[in-house]
């Protein structure tokens, strides 16, 4: 259920990712000799944002794994899907209003620049590239797919988890890079109107794993979501032995 929220998570905020990426992906540089290069460029670019969200979910999944051994796998849970019903009931998180980029400016102005270079390169290589940098520019919504990805529990969940979530956003941008500006804009406006909800929806499913209400496979009971004891064990230094 958590990896088809990320999925849906995905797949909705694609339409949210034509405003903020649509640009990038009108303007990369698809080899034009027939329609499978592009559709094969298109899609490696995607893949290389895909992957860029992966190593990130792994990343903060690795601190979520570390609170779990901490014990505090439902906490995080909890506290997690909290962040993001906030994020949307929050105008000012949700919009974004605070300037991301204000604070790691240099950062993404170095990125930019990678960007603006690679762009004059027509080949795969520079495509998957561009999506692996394209993926390290601040995004509210990949904020809100971390924030799930720290719920996990785990570097490999996290790390799926991101990934998944980039896969959901692949049709609608590779559909764009391919046909242009395919969705009209009042289209686009009124499925964004729904990406809040799925946020929220998201959310809420965190919490109920977390609250561990006994409900399978939604919210399963606090046994199953422990981390097994001999694991935890497996874990720790094993003292020298005496003889």
């Amino acid at each position: 259920m958590v990896y088809l929220s990320a999925l849906i998570l995905g797949l909705m905020g694609s339409f949210h990712c034509v405003g903020m990426c649509g640009p990038i992906a009108l303007a990369i540089p698809l080899k034009t000799t027939s329609w499978l290069a592009r559709i094969s460029g298109g899609i490696i670019y995607n893949i290389g944002r895909a992957l860029t969200y992966a190593i990130m979910g792994a990343i903060f999944g690795l601190l979520g794994r570390g609170l779990v051994m901490s014990g505090f796998q439902q906490w995080v849970s909890v506290i997690m899907g909290a962040i993001m019903i906030l994020s949307v009931i929050t105008p000012s998180i949700y919009k974004n209003r605070f300037n991301a980029e204000k604070g790691i400016f240099s950062f993404v102005g170095k990125v930019k620049l990678s960007l603006g270079k690679l762009f004059t390169q027509r080949s795969y290589g520079s495509l998957f590239l561009i999506g692996l940098l394209n993926g390290l520019l601040p995004c509210g919504l990949v904020y809100v797919a971390i924030a799930a990805a720290i719920a996990t529990g785990s570097s490999a969940g996290g790390g799926l988890f991101m990934f998944i979530f980039g896969l959901g956003t692949l049709p609608m941008m590779l559909a764009i890079s391919l046909i242009g500006n395919l969705i009209t804009l009042e289209l686009r406006k009124k499925i964004t109107r729904l990406i809040p909800y799925a946020i929220v929806f998201i959310g809420i499913l965190f919490v109920l794993r977390g609250l561990s209400l006994g409900i399978p496979f939604l919210s399963p009971p606090e046994k199953a979501m422990h981390v097994p004891t001999e694991q935890v064990d497996a874990a720790k230094p094993k003292p020298d032995c005496c003889h």
